[in-house]
């Protein structure tokens, strides 16, 4: 795998491209559920605009169903705080995963450093740096 590297070391260079795939991962799905918070947000801001007796359809699969304006109203309420509550999760589950990048780093530097200095960190771990 790694040439000259002890095998501890390999092993958290292994583990820390887990953790970076995680955190690509984790940003994705962060991404997607803020774009789908601020789409319902807006549909909600319509839903204001909009006659409380006017005709309205909902997408259900394939099909279009008709709905009345407050269970369009709950359901995007709903949709809203349920997305709120995820992009929140995945923000501390991504915070979590920087943590822990971090600390292993900090680990594989201190390890290669001890072993007389490697390409990842000096002699002397923590002089001037993050």
């Amino acid at each position: 795998m790694q040439g000259g590297l002890p095998p501890e070391a390999q092993e958290k260079v292994e583990e820390l491209k887990d953790l970076q795939e995680t955190a690509q991962e984790l940003a994705v799905q962060k991404n997607e559920a803020e774009t789908e918070l601020e789409d319902a947000k807006r549909a909600l801001e319509e839903l204001e605009d909009i006659d409380t007796d006017t005709t309205m359809y909902r997408e259900v699969g394939d099909l279009m169903i008709e709905t009345d304006y407050d269970s369009a109203q709950e359901d995007l309420e709903e949709t809203v705080d349920t997305l709120e509550i995820r992009v929140e999760t995945l923000g501390k589950q991504e915070e979590r995963v920087q943590e822990q990048f971090e600390d292993l780093q900090q680990e594989l530097e201190q390890m290669l450093g001890g072993a007389g200095g490697g390409p990842m960190g000096g002699p002397s771990p923590g002089a001037g740096g993050d």
